[in-house]
This record gives C-alpha cells, sequence and structure tokens, in this order.
C-alpha cells in the first residue's frame, strides 16, 4: 500500500495536467474535473455507488430502481469514470439521483469527497477496487460492498502474490460475485464467508421499460446499439447493400458515444445515405435515424425487429445480449464478444443469434431475415439466456445489511 501511494503522489501532477487538456479540448468541464478532484455540491448521507461505464451503469441500474423502492428515504450518489456515463444517469432524471465523476484515487482527494458528500457506504460495480478509496473507507468505519464482481483466474493468482490484493479483499464488507468461479477465487483470498451476498450477474437482469417506439414497420427496422470508431462504416456499408435489396429497410444508428454524432453523420453521407438527427429534433423520416442521445435506448430497442450488437467488428469485446434479448430483438453481433463469450456462445450454439464476421456476412443477414426468422430467434435467444436474475432478493440482501449499521 506505501508503495501504491507513493506511485500516486508521483504522477499527480501528469494528471492535473491531464485534466486541464480535457477542459480544454471540451471533452469535460470545469465543474467536471473538479469533481475528479473531489468536489462538487455536497450529497451528504447519500449511499455511494461507483460504476466505471456506460455497461456498468446499465446493469446496476435495476437494482439501484430496488434499493430506491425499497427505503423511500435513501439518496443515491452515483460516480462514474466517464462523462456519457454520468450523461447517462443524468437522463434517468430522478430527483433522489445525483451523478459526479468518480474522484481521483489519491488520497487527498478522496479524503476532500468523503468528507464533502459524507456517504453511509460505497457499492463498487464489478472491478472497479481502488486501493486508496477502499482504504479510505474502511477507515472511516464505512461498509464497502462490490456487486457483479469478476475475478478471473489469472487475476486471483496474481492478487494472491501481493499484500496489496489481499488487503483489498479484506477491506471488503460484503460481495456479490458474477459467478460462482470468482465467488470462490474471492474466498480463497482470505473473504469470510459471512460476507457472501447471493451470486447474481447483473447484465441478466435488464428491466424494460415504458417506451416511445417510432412510427416504422418493427421487422424492416434495424438497431445498430452502441456502435464505436471503425464499426459504423462497416455497418452502413451493411445497410446500404442489404437496401438494394430491400427498400423498406430503416436503420436506427445508436452509437456508444454520442459526441460522435458529427464524425458519423459525414460516414452516413459518404455512404449514400440520408439521415435525420435525434439530438437536432429532426423528425425520423429517412432511411437513417442517427439516435445520438442519452437514456432513450428503450425507445430504440422497441422500434427494431433486428439489433446488431456494437462493439463486436472491431476489438471492443462485444456489449450485451440481453438487452437486446429482453426487447425481443433479433440479435445479430460480429466476432469480438470476449466480455460476453459465454452468453454469446450460448446464443449461436443454439440459433439464438448470428455471427456476422464481416461487412459483407451483415448485409446479408439484414437482407434475409424475415418477420417469422425474427420471432424464431428472438424466442430461441431467450431460452438460451436463461431466466433474468433475482434483483429484489439481493437488494433486499443490502438494505439489511445497511439497516444493521445503523
Amino acid at each position: 500500500m506505501f508503495a501504491y501511494r507513493i506511485l500516486t503522489h508521483l504522477i499527480a501532477l501528469p494528471v492535473l495536467l491531464w485534466l486541464v487538456w480535457r477542459v480544454l479540448r471540451h471533452s469535460e468541464s470545469w465543474a467536471q474535473a473538479r469533481q475528479r478532484l473531489g468536489g462538487g455540491a455536497d450529497m451528504r448521507g447519500a449511499l455511494w455507488v461507483h460504476a466505471a461505464s456506460n455497461g456498468e451503469l446499465t446493469s446496476a441500474r435495476p437494482l439501484i430502481e430496488a434499493l430506491l423502492a425499497d427505503d423511500p428515504a435513501l439518496r443515491i450518489l452515483i460516480t462514474t469514470n466517464t462523462v456519457t456515463a454520468q450523461d447517462l444517469a443524468h437522463s434517468w432524471n430522478d430527483a433522489r439521483i445525483v451523478a459526479r465523476m468518480a474522484p481521483l484515487d489519491h488520497r487527498t482527494v478522496v479524503t476532500r469527497f468523503l468528507q464533502t458528500h459524507q456517504p453511509q457506504a460505497m457499492i463498487v460495480v464489478e472491478n472497479e477496487l481502488w486501493p486508496n478509496r477502499m482504504a479510505l473507507v474502511t477507515a472511516r468505519g464505512l461498509p464497502v460492498i462490490v456487486i457483479g464482481a469478476r475475478l478471473s483466474e489469472r487475476s486471483g493468482a496474481r492478487w494472491g502474490k501481493t499484500r496489496l490484493g489481499r488487503q483489498m479483499v479484506a477491506q471488503i464488507s460484503a460481495l456479490s460475485a458474477q459467478d460462482k468461479g470468482s465467488e470462490t477465487r474471492f474466498l480463497a483470498l482470505g473473504l469470510p464467508p459471512d460476507r457472501l451476498l447471493p451470486c447474481i450477474n447483473l447484465k441478466t437482469a435488464i428491466a424494460t421499460r415504458d417506451s416511445l417506439p417510432l412510427d416504422w414497420p418493427r421487422a424492416a427496422t434495424i438497431l445498430a446499439a452502441s456502435t464505436h470508431e471503425g464499426e459504423e462504416a462497416q455497418v452502413l456499408a451493411a445497410f446500404a447493400q442489404a437496401r438494394t435489396h430491400r427498400p423498406e429497410l430503416r436503420l436506427i444508428l445508436a452509437p456508444r458515444h454520442p459526441h460522435r454524432a458529427p464524425e458519423i453523420a459525414a460516414l452516413i453521407t459518404k455512404a449514400g445515405l440520408a439521415h435525420t438527427t435525434r439530438s437536432s429534433g429532426d423528425a425520423p423520416n429517412a432511411e437513417v435515424y442517427l439516435a445520438d442521445t442519452m437514456g432513450e435506448m428503450d425507445n430504440w430497442y422497441a422500434s427494431a425487429g433486428i439489433c446488431f450488437v456494437g462493439g463486436s467488428l472491431v476489438q471492443k469485446g462485444g456489449h450485451t445480449p440481453f438487452e437486446p434479448a429482453a426487447h425481443h430483438c433479433a440479435i445479430l453481433h460480429g466476432p469480438h464478444v470476449d466480455n460476453f463469450r459465454d452468453s454469446f456462445g450460448a446464443l449461436d450454439a443454439q440459433g439464438g443469434a448470428i455471427l456476422c464476421k464481416t461487412s459483407a456476412e451483415l448485409a446479408d443477414a439484414m437482407t434475409t431475415l424475415s418477420s417469422a426468422d425474427q420471432t424464431r430467434l428472438t424466442q430461441t435467444a431467450t431460452a438460451a439466456l436463461g431466466p433474468p436474475a433475482d434483483i429484489g432478493m439481493l437488494a433486499k440482501a443490502i438494505g439489511a445489511r445497511l439497516r444493521a449499521r445503523q
């Protein structure tokens, strides 16, 4: 731990320069930079929930909503590493939730954050275990709760060889692992069995919400969900090719990072396609609708009979198949799905999704998937992925732990 503290002190100045650079290039505001340094209007007594980015925050949303439903007096302070995830939290429009940029893992910064907000506990989503945060929260006598925890065999072996890894595990008050293997590895690192919460994969608990679908024929509408740089051009090429055979096709293009909308608009034009843009208030009356807003994915899933899962034609590991499956979209995906390897493996093996390794294969799937094919794929996907996780059970277990400390 001492070596880690020395390291964070040594890199403090470069990090400060990095923050200034982000502000100057308009990636963040001065207010967001201050939040990263532990500042911002206080949210005293709230439950601190930290999630790295959009995927982790989306997976935690059903639990956050269950915790709020379980305790009407509860308020939640969400921190994230990315601006897009903060924007996503803001888009929920919940008066009991406040979103901030996460404090940097420096002792002075984290101390300032804790003094400002005085949270009642910290909930960490998945693998966001930062030594200074955990040590300083624990030193204040506050619970550190980890949900959706993942620990591979390699990471478990590496943690077991370091004093810092064992110290961090000892500071965990309660842990819900994503899978039994991770749970076993945390126990092997010294986590007491009585600190275990129900083992739940948060990503299987995606909840569908009221939506406002586009007035487009669903079977002829394709959603490209959470696409990345280098991927939109391939999707657009496939869509343009498919439209030569099925001119009634429409595409909703929802990039992972909406701030890239101008760049993507240029790609749409280059592909010879017309488009309108959601953030501009345009009507969806062209063949491509650029969905460059946050918090509206339920609308786009409800509009589309086919969903291409982004981050899979480029090496981003792929995004969740659980959201399109929950909304009964037929799933298409590329070869890069390491983030959900087992889930996509089950889908492909049972015929609940279509693997498209190239733009040409993606075009073929867009062209040939009939309404009946879409129904068959969605039914198979539901069976392959299994029932959703019981988030209510996990929320009650966490609530009981928090109340026991009051």
